[in-house]
């Protein structure tokens, strides 16, 4: 069995290189970035390809006639693979759910003290040479809009109700929580923070809208570990300029990886982190050994 890995983050490779994490034979690892054509001279003959963070085309794909699947190393496998092509060809796709969801929630909390203390133009600040403090939000006491309730939206409400925020809770199905509210509109109502902890479908994209945004108190925070297009950008981006939203802090972007010129970069009031927040060694191992169980059920087809 002929098994590549595309895209090996060098945290990843760091841990094979230390030993802490071991690649079977018959299994070969890129390390970075890799182009289409990359792609195609790695996978030629391959049966299972490992993906981890690459947008891979159907082009790409045909170009490998020997792949009977992919093991997408995350969720979300939609916004990096043409899933109606590989299902119309007969290419399996597996996903390794669940991997990251404590690394992810607490990315989501520090974005969320990071938008609080208003630490991204702070930052900018002190590497352009200035000295300019600025206030923020004392957190407990706060009402925070936790949207979607899946592992790590529960993780993020522990930690909120740990710190003592008043937690509201809205999933699109009923979950077992004291927290949660069938209503959405109750939910964003008022909300002094919000946290999107939702899968993109067809019909997540562009959920955070204008009109949503409308009904959170004017100068919430708006903090993000999902997917991008979860949120309207042109909304947020009016929103971040009215003052509705005093920060929005992302680790997900509707471009990644971000341009040089990306406008995002030059607004004031964000914190952005570049997609880091699953990236931990404790969940790279977990990642890791669910990777290898999803490859191993196409060993004997």
């Amino acid at each position: 069995m002929n098994i590549v890995l595309i895209d090996c983050t060098p945290e990843l490779n760091a841990l094979f290189d230390a030993g802490t994490l071991t690649v079977p034979e018959g299994m070969h690892i890129h390390v970075g970035d890799p182009t289409p054509e990359q792609i195609v001279s790695l996978c030629r003959s391959a049966h299972v390809m490992l993906v981890e963070h690459t947008l891979v085309s159907p082009e790409t794909l045909a170009a490998c006639p020997t792949l009977k699947a992919i093991v997408f190393m995350g969720t979300g496998a939609s916004s990096y693979l043409p899933m109606v092509w590989l299902s119309e060809h007969g290419i399996a796709v597996s996903t390794t759910p669940g991997y990251g969801s404590r690394a992810v929630a607490e990315h989501a909390l520090a974005l969320t003290f990071a938008a609080a203390r208003n630490l991204g133009p702070m930052l900018k600040d002190i590497a352009r040479g200035g000295w300019q403090p600025r206030g923020g939000l004392q957190l407990e006491g706060r009402k925070v809009a936790v949207i979607g309730f899946g592992e790590v939206g529960r993780c993020y409400a522990q930690m909120a109700t740990a710190l003592g925020m008043d937690v509201s809770i809205w999933n699109r199905t009923p979950v077992d929580s004291p927290y949660f509210e069938a209503d959405l509109n109750t939910v964003l109502r008022g909300a002094e923070v919000v946290s999107l902890h939702l899968a993109l479908n067809p019909h997540t994209t562009g959920f955070l809208d204008s009109a949503r945004l409308r009904l959170l108190k004017p100068g919430a925070l708006v903090i993000n570990t999902a997917r991008a297009a979860l949120i309207d950008q042109a909304a947020l981006a009016q929103a971040l300029y009215s003052g509705q939203v005093a920060h929005a802090a992302l680790d997900v972007f509707w471009q990644e990886p971000m341009a040089p010129n990306d406008p995002w970069r030059d607004v004031g009031n964000v914190t952005l982190t570049p997609h880091a927040a699953y990236m931990t060694q404790e969940a790279y191992l977990e990642l890791w050994k669910r990777t290898l169980n999803a490859a191993a059920q196409y060993s004997d087809r």
